[in-house]
Formats: structure tokens, sequence, C-alpha cells
């Protein structure tokens, strides 16, 4: 685990994704209460279930979009208290998992007083649901951006040069034709970035540490504009 702030870690994994090795990034988040917020779970070893209880109270879970489930039910197995909420549409995809509930962007949850959550509108294949921890000024994304540069496998780079994801934070050419209402993504875009924030987590690629919200309105002009 790393720590970012003095209630923020992340833990990261190696992760591939259709071939390519994309790495995944998991972020907690200890509320005032003592629970642990985790957002995107990666896979639970024995030697970070120790840290995750050494630092609090492991919850709260979150699978943020459609493809970002894989080690949930690890989390539920490990921790009979902990409470997993999914995107909309995953409890379809994933029958399998004991939820708490659905992330709605409009229900009020256990870490509403300290986190805000928006889901994106618009992306009916993704699902994603942005999150924003107030305290640390951090956004927490999955797949809405993109950050890879040199420090990725030579495969990974050329497939985001390909995609026009290279070099950059934002999305790729395959997230804007996701995209099936411009209208309402733009107006979930424009909620988020209402929120106070500087740094952004991301699943994949460099995490940004100050700049977030040029950052991305930056890397989502096109839709902005």
């Amino acid at each position: 685990m790393r720590q970012l702030a003095p209630d923020l870690w992340i833990v990261e994994r190696p992760q591939r994704f259709a071939g390519f090795e994309l790495g995944t990034r998991m972020t907690v988040v200890r509320l005032a209460s003592g629970d642990l917020f985790l957002h995107s779970p990666v896979s639970l070893t024995p030697d970070l279930a120790a840290e995750l209880t050494r630092l609090g109270r492991p919850r709260i879970a979150v699978a943020p979009n459609l493809l970002h489930h894989l080690y949930a039910g690890e989390y539920v197995a490990a921790y009979p208290e902990l409470k997993l909420h999914l995107a909309p549409g995953l409890a379809r995809k994933r029958p399998d998992l004991r939820a708490a509930g659905v992330l709605d962007g409009q229900a009020r949850h256990d870490w509403s007083e300290q986190i805000d959550e928006e889901l994106v509108r618009g992306y009916p294949m993704l699902n994603e649901v942005a999150f924003c921890d107030r305290a640390s000024r951090t956004l927490m994304v999955s797949d809405l951006l993109f950050n890879i540069h040199a420090e990725s496998p030579f495969a990974t780079r050329l497939a985001f040069r390909l995609v026009g994801g290279y070099g950059h934070c934002g999305p790729s050419a395959l997230e804007r034709f996701l995209i099936r209402d411009r209208a309402a993504a733009r107006a979930s875009l424009e909620r988020i970035l209402t929120w106070d924030f500087d740094r952004i987590v991301l699943a994949h690629g460099r995490i940004v540490e100050n700049g977030g919200h040029t950052t991305l309105r930056d890397g989502y002009g096109w839709l902005l504009r």
C-alpha cells in the first residue's frame, strides 16, 4: 500500500485486459468512523488483508463500473460485515455477488458525508460511477480516464497510440465511441467539475497529483465544448 494523504491509500496490481497489460489500482479511504471505503477492489492477499485491518475496518466496497468487479467477491467473503455496492447493471452481470445496493448517484450512503458520487450517464456499456473524497480533494475514477506513458509495456503503449490515448490523461477513441447520449454525459461531467478536487486517482496509468480539474476538462474538451 502507498499513502497519498492522511486517510488515503492506493494498492496497485498487474492486470491484463484484451491481451494488454494495463495494471489496476484500488483506492482506500478511511472515513471518520474508522470504516474503510474501498474503491475498485484488487486481488485480496493475506498481506493486504493484514494491512487493511491495521488501518481500520473494511466495511464498504464499491465496484464502480461494469468492468471493475473481478475481485469484489473476495472482500465480501473475507469481511462478513462489508457492504458491497455495484454500478448499475452489474448485478445482472454478476448475480453471484452479494450486494448491499446499487450506485445510482442519487441515494445517500454510509459515505455520503465525506465522499461525493456521480453516475456518468450516457455510457451504458460502462456505467462508471465517479467519487470524490472531500478531505483529500481526490477524484476517484476507473475507466473514465487513462494516463498511459512510457513506463507501460511496449504493446500497451502501441495500442494506446493507435486509439489516441497515449501520452496524456483522457479517454481513448473507444470511450468516445461508447458514449450514446452526449448531452447526458456532458451534464454528468459538469456536475463532477463542481466538486473540489485537485488529485485524480485512476485505475490505469499515472496518478494525476495536481491540476485535476484542468486535466478532466481538457480530456473531455471535445464533449464539454
